[in-house]
């Protein structure tokens, strides 16, 4: 997909899209502890899973894979435009995101480990901007 600007009609939801992923933990839960766990299974996902959800979806439109209302309609695709899928460090840094549930604190302090510039590691997080993946949740 390009980075133009999406029908907002046709962009997805996170409040829409969560609750079927609560519900899927939930059956999940149930299956391995033998009986519906309800409720519980429900606000274990909301508490342990939310926040990196919403972390993976503004991930997602950022790179252009799937439009979220949440999240600015020019922010659709942005990091494709500015070629940083094939940046090697920026995928590092999205890999330590999405995969190790680093926050930007965490990442400065593996790129100050590992001698990396920090004004670029900085320069990459302003972009991907995950603290406005801090979306509250919507319990029904």
């Amino acid at each position: 997909m390009s980075s133009e600007l999406v029908d907002p009609d046709d962009a997805s939801s996170i409040y829409e899209e969560a609750p079927l992923e609560a519900d899927r933990h939930k059956w999940i839960e149930s299956q391995k502890n033998g009986s519906d766990l309800g409720k519980l299974a429900i606000s274990d996902w909301y508490t342990n899973h939310w926040y990196y959800f919403c972390i993976g979806k503004r991930i997602e439109h950022l790179l252009g894979n799937r439009c979220w209302q949440e999240f600015s309609e020019t922010h659709f695709g942005f990091l494709k435009s500015l070629q940083l899928e094939d940046d090697l460090l920026a995928d590092r840094i999205l890999d330590r995101i999405f995969l190790m549930r680093m926050e930007n604190l965490d990442i400065i302090i593996w790129a100050r480990e590992w001698n990396l510039e920090l004004e670029r590691v900085m320069d990459i997080l302003e972009l991907i901007d995950i603290n406005s993946a801090r979306l509250e949740p919507v319990l029904s």
